[in-house]
């Protein structure tokens, strides 16, 4: 298993599972045999922090559930005795819990399902 490093930010009021988060950034690096020491941050954050991002990254002023930033866009993966730094996830928990509540999920799984998604987005790999 790599070393993962998952710096996590939380805006006070929102109940998240930590340990969890981890584990999933853990099992889609390992499906994904990425062997080096890699370092990918999460941020959950209000609707308002979520707009004022999607307004000046994507030029859009609404909110959306989740964002990703690569730090290694156009850059060869590689060098194995550096840390891997994938870029930041960004998700807004109030839109998480309202895509839970839609797709009949519990707000955990939602949340992992969604830091997958935008951790495959920071590994290169797209929707088909």
């Amino acid at each position: 298993m790599s070393k993962v490093k998952v710096p996590i930010f939380v805006e006070s009021r929102y109940k998240i599972n930590r340990k969890r988060i981890k584990q999933v950034v853990e099992n889609v690096i390992s499906k994904n045999d990425v062997d080096a020491p890699v370092e990918v941050s999460i941020a959950i954050v209000g609707d308002r922090k979520m707009r004022s991002l999607s307004k000046k990254y994507k030029g859009e002023d609404k909110t959306r559930n989740i964002l990703s930033f690569s730090q290694t866009e156009g850059q060869a993966f590689g060098i194995p005795s550096e840390v891997l730094r994938l870029g930041d996830i960004v998700l807004s928990y109030p839109q998480v819990i309202n895509d839970a509540a839609r797709d009949e999920m519990l707000v955990d799984d939602k949340v992992d399902e969604l830091v997958e998604h935008g951790l495959m987005h920071l590994l290169g790999i797209h929707h088909e």
